[in-house]
C-alpha cells in the first residue's frame, strides 16, 4: 500500500509541477512527460528508502 501511495503523490506533484513550469514558459502541456517524471521520481524515493539505515542512532 505504501507504494501506492508513493507513486500516487509522486504522479500528483510532478504533474502539477509540469503543468506549472508549461504554463510559465508558455509551452503546451504533455501529459507523458509528467508521467515519466513521475515514475523516476518514485524510483528514486524508493531507492533512497532502501539506503537510509531504519535502526535509530546509538550516539548522537
Amino acid at each position: 500500500m505504501r507504494f501506492f501511495w508513493m507513486f500516487f503523490w509522486a504522479f500528483a506533484l510532478s504533474e502539477m509541477l509540469t503543468y506549472v513550469v508549461s504554463s510559465m514558459n508558455g509551452n503546451e502541456f504533455h501529459f507523458q512527460t509528467g508521467l515519466i517524471l513521475s515514475v523516476c521520481f518514485a524510483v528514486l524515493v524508493f531507492l533512497i528508502t532502501l539506503v537510509i539505515p531504519n535502526e535509530p542512532a546509538e550516539n548522537h
